[in-house]
Formats: structure tokens, C-alpha cells, sequence
């Protein structure tokens, strides 16, 4: 870590301004029916509270139209926060003004308070100087415990570390820089990169990073029709893009140039449509014009565990094909059980792949799930983030 972490800095007695992502999902009732990403900030905000700070949390949503909306308030996460933690966590009726300040003042030390969405604030994805300027003035110090929005330069995100120093990574912020930025700058070998999803185009940074970086590379979901299009291969109505064709031709060109392994579907589950109760298992030769694919098939389930179990590093991100259709999630959750029983250190990265692991009742078996989804992505691109670029550095640099 090159800029300043939660350990490098005095908290005691503080207020501490942190942006966490409690971006959960919610039920009809308002309860939160994921806690995962609440759960990944309490080593953060339980040493806050040992250290005797003042724990001022910060979070978008959902995406408010700029003013309150119930049905995006932060309360039903702030109350599961207060589960897991066993203290009260009130929600402060706003994230700026007066009151809040007030609020703020008469903490005491180890107190925990959450903000109003931030989102209620059209402002705050704006990177508004004078929100900005209102969300420091709550705090002595900044920390930032939210990779899942580290690529956004939002007000919260980078606006306040401008004002409030020492701005500093969370524990899960480290974390997450620690094993996506050693993924990438000293790799144990071999490393398989694995890419589903749906599209290439979402993607194309990615790959021609990895494929500077990876030994081999694994590609199933709808990604990889385009690439079984550029091999010739009549994908039925299958999901691919037309227009990137001719792209993924010259990747997989640039792959056998650069001696990376790119590991495609050899069979295939075909179905009349994504909601189908069943499928049919198919070579690539077979193929019927009016299906589509939408898992990968048993053989290539296999060739890919086999490419896996070799690795000493995983990294995956995307799904292998429609796995929100429990028939077809069988390839999708035979990579998480790869995944699981490997040897390597096996880097899930956000998204679709972590909600996979998560149903797959595998999670606590990989090295590390990412909260980050497009955060993750831009990362692994080799973009630099705004709400790491915002933290301060640990050895007095300027970005």
C-alpha cells in the first residue's frame, strides 16, 4: 500500500468520517436480504469503536432521483449494522446541515451514527464543492472502507479526502488493493484468469491486461459465443456482438503471440429460450439454429477445473452462463467448486461471480470476494481509482 491505512493513523477520541458501500439489496418489508457488504466493514468499524472513535458512516442507496425517498433509506442497513454489532446505530434524518452537525457534536466516544443516503443529494455524483465542503465539516479524518465505489468520483468519494486529512483505506479498502493489485503486479504462477458475462465490449481492457499478466485464460458466458463466433462456429441465436467479432478474432490472435492459453467452451447446454425448465447438452458442431446457449457443457466444465487445478492464482469474474435459472447454473457453480477445492489463492472478483459463489454455498472457501464490481474491473483495466488516488500518501508523494 502506497497511500496511508487505518492503522497509520490517530483516531482516538475523533470523528471519523467513513464511506463505507452498504449498497444492499432490500426486501418488500425493507429488511436487507444481503448482508455481505455490511459485514465486510466491521473489522473497520469495530476497531474505530476499540480505538475510541467517533464512527460517522457514509453510504449511497440504490439511485434516488435527488431528494428522500423512503424506499432508499440507509435506516434498514444501519439496523442490521446494529445487530451484528450489538449497539444502537440511529440514522441521522439527513447527511448535511445543522442538525447533523449538532448530532455529530454530542457523540461520545465508541458511538456509532449512520448518514442519509448520500444519493438524496443530486451533489454527491456530482463531486458539488459545497456538499463536499458540508460532509467534512463532520468530520477530523477520512477513511475510506468502500472499494465498490472507489471508482466513482463522487463527492464522498474523492470531493471530502481533498478537505479532510489524513484520508486513509479501510482495512476492506486494503484488502481489496492488496490481493487485485498482487494479482496483477506479482503473480503466483500459474495464473488463470477466468471472464464470463455477458458482453466483450464490457470487457475489452480487461482482457488485453490479462492477457499481458495470465498464463491462460478461460472464457464461458455469453462472452464467449463472440470468440466461438471468430473461431467459425455457428452460435445459433445465441446472445454474442456482432461488431466485435473481428476484436475478438485479434485477441485471440494477440494471446497466441503473447503464448497465453485462451480456454474456450467445447460443448454446450442449448435451450429455445433463458427460461426454459431444460436443456441439451451439444458439441459446437451441433449447435440448432433456433437455440441459444446458455451454459457451458459437462466437457468443458471439466477442462476448466483441469486448467484450475493446476493454477497457484484464480482470478474470476462473470458467470458461465444464465445462472439465474437454476438449470442453467450448473457450469457457473461448477467453477466455484474448482475454485473451492484448488490449491491456489482464488480472487472471486465482485459482481454476478460473487452472487454465484454466494448461492453456491461456497463463498468461505475462496481466498477472497471482492465487493467491488465495476470498481474491480477498472482496477484489474489498470485505471486509477478516485477514491484511492484521494488517499493520502504514505510516504508524503504527491498523485
Amino acid at each position: 500500500m502506497e497511500k496511508l491505512t487505518l492503522k497509520d493513523i490517530e483516531v482516538s477520541n475523533k470523528c471519523v468520517f467513513v464511506r463505507v458501500d452498504f449498497n444492499v439489496p432490500l426486501d418488500d418489508s425493507g429488511a436487507v436480504t444481503d448482508d455481505t457488504r455490511i459485514r465486510a466493514a466491521l473489522p473497520t468499524i469495530r476497531y474505530l469503536r476499540e480505538q475510541s472513535a467517533k464512527v460517522i458512516l457514509a453510504s449511497h442507496l440504490g439511485r434516488p432521483k435527488g431528494g428522500f425517498e423512503a424506499r432508499y433509506s440507509t435506516a434498514p442497513a444501519a439496523r442490521r449494522l446494529a445487530e451484528l454489532l450489538g449497539v444502537d446505530v440511529p440514522v441521522l434524518p439527513d447527511c448535511i446541515g445543522p442538525e447533523v452537525e449538532a448530532r455529530v457534536a454530542a457523540m461520545n466516544p465508541g458511538d456509532v451514527v449512520m448518514l442519509e443516503n448520500l444519493r438524496f443529494h443530486v451533489a454527491e455524483e456530482k463531486n458539488g464543492a459545497e456538499f463536499a465542503q458540508a460532509l467534512a465539516r463532520l468530520g477530523e479524518v477520512y477513511v475510506n472502507d468502500a472499494f465498490g465505489a472507489a471508482h466513482r468520483a463522487h463527492a464522498s468519494v474523492s470531493g471530502v479526502p481533498a478537505l479532510l486529512t489524513p484520508a486513509a483505506a479501510g482495512f476492506l479498502m486494503s484488502k481489496e488493493l492488496d490481493f487485485l493489485g498482487g494479482a496483477l503486479e506479482s503473480p503466483r504462477r500459474p495464473f488463470v484468469a477466468i471472464l464470463g458475462g455477458a458482453k466483450v465490449s464490457d470487457k475489452i481492457k480487461v482482457i488485453e491486461a490479462l492477457l499481458r499478466r495470465a498464463d491462460s485464460l478461460i472464457i464461458g458466458g455469453g462472452m464467449a459465443n463472440t470468440f466461438l463466433k471468430a473461431r467459425g462456429v455457428d452460435v445459433g441465436k445465441s446472445l454474442y456482438e456482432p461488431t466485435q467479432v473481428e476484436l475478438a478474432a485479434e485477441l485471440l490472435d494477440l494471446a497466441e503471440r503473447s503464448k497465453v492459453a485462451v480456454h474456450l467452451p467445447s460443448d454446450v447446454v442449448v435451450a429455445s429460450d433463458i427460461n426454459a425448465e431444460e436443456g441439451e447438452i451439444v458439441g459446437l458442431a451441433d449447435i440448432p439454429k433456433d437455440a441459444a446457449i446458455v451454459d457451458i457443457g459437462p466437457a468443458t466444465g471439466e477442462s476448466f477445473a483441469a486448467v484450475i487445478a493446476a493454477a497457484r492464482l484464480v482470478l474470476w469474474n462473470g458467470p458461465m452462463g444464465v445462472f439465474e435459472n437454476p438449470v442453467f447454473a450448473v457450469g457457473t457453480f461448477g467453477i466455484a467448486e474448482a475454485l473451492a477445492a484448488s490449491q491456489a489463492v482464488t480472487i472471486v472478483g465482485g459482481g454476478d461471480s460473487v452472487a454465484a459463489v454466494e448461492q453456491s454455498g461456497l463463498a468461505a472457501r475462496m481466498t477472497h470476494m471482492s465487493t467491488g464490481g465495476g470498481a474491480s474491473l477498472e482496477f484489474l483495466e489498470g485505471k486509477v481509482l478516485p477514491g484511492v488516488a484521494a488517499l493520502t500518501d504514505k510516504y508524503g508523494k504527491s498523485e
